[in-house]
């Protein structure tokens, strides 16, 4: 990413977190976030069965035409802290506004899992992944998930090896814009 791209970064992510409630963006807490995934009857299969996963307790994200998300993690495997990542988000479109959420992803497998933490991966604008609303017992997807309400859940599934979830924390943003998310990953 050339400095001006960064710059430009870090200053929307600043307007983001200004618009998100203070609240959201309070709730920082690894075991928190991982809690709220695993009350997801979603998530179930993949905790049980996932070679590890990245967990981001929130990432905030705003934008007015040109947007951006940014939020810090670590990645697990067999349950064990491996090392930290970090999430950038650059996007183009209609958007405006400002939301934290938390994201999860579970690695299927040893190759997705150092796919992932090769240093530097990233998802393409086609990758997928499941909204949880936890409150409502509702889920929403992007991408082939389905939506769905009460009895009804998501069709959540690995796609290259990974599987993606997230809850909304707080904040509001409407967008109709192509992004995708990029991670580094270091060691601990």
């Amino acid at each position: 990413m050339t400095s001006s791209i960064k710059r430009l970064t870090a200053s929307i992510c600043l307007f983001a977190s200004m618009l998100i409630a203070p609240q959201a963006l309070a709730e920082d807490g690894y075991s928190q976030a991982k809690s709220t995934f695993k009350q997801a009857k979603q998530t179930h299969k993949f905790f049980d069965s996932a070679y590890g996963y990245a967990l981001f307790p929130t990432v905030g994200k705003g934008g007015i035409g040109i947007g951006a998300a940014y939020g810090k993690g670590r990645v697990y495997r067999g349950g064990s802290y491996k090392g930290d990542t970090s999430l950038t988000q650059v996007s183009f479109g209609f958007q405006l506004g400002g939301q934290a959420y938390s994201e999860i992803i579970f690695f299927k497998d040893e190759a997705a899992y150092k796919d992932f933490t090769s240093g530097s991966f990233e998802f393409g604008a086609q990758a997928s992944a499941v909204a949880i609303n936890i409150g409502a017992n509702a889920q929403a997807g992007t991408t082939g998930n389905s939506a769905g309400a009460g009895k009804t859940a998501a069709k959540a599934a690995y796609i290259n090896g990974m599987a993606v979830f997230t809850v909304a924390k707080g904040g509001l943003m409407f967008e109709a814009a192509l992004a995708g998310q990029s991670f580094t990953f270091e060691e601990k």
